[in-house]
């Protein structure tokens, strides 16, 4: 050690080097920017991906009860939120059974059977 040197510079410079091992460090800062927000890449990817089974039956059972709701109160907010929620959970429910299915959707079979 040099004597200029304090002696917490040593401990510094260990810390220096096994940051600039990390490579995960080292991507974002070359990335230039601080992540802000969710990545609308990652969004699209998850939303094209079949639902999970917990999604549809939420938005099932909360369709149920805005539809009861609305029956019974008359009220057009539970109306038309069940008239946007009910399309939704339908659609889900019917891609996530063609998941379980095992069939491709309407171009068939994904082997080609």
């Amino acid at each position: 050690m040099s004597p200029g040197r304090l002696p917490e510079q040593h401990i510094l410079d260990e810390i220096e080097r096994s940051l600039r091992r990390d490579r995960r460090l080292n991507r974002l800062l070359r990335a230039g920017r601080a992540r802000r927000g969710p990545d609308p890449r990652r969004f699209a990817a998850r939303v094209a991906r079949a639902p999970r089974g917990r999604t549809v039956a939420l938005l099932v059972a909360v369709s149920v009860a805005l539809m009861v709701t609305g029956l019974v109160t008359g009220a057009p907010w539970a109306i038309w939120t069940f008239a946007t929620v009910w399309p939704v959970a339908v659609f889900l429910g019917f891609r996530l059974l063609s998941r379980w299915s095992g069939d491709g959707g309407p171009g068939g079979p994904p082997d080609g059977r």
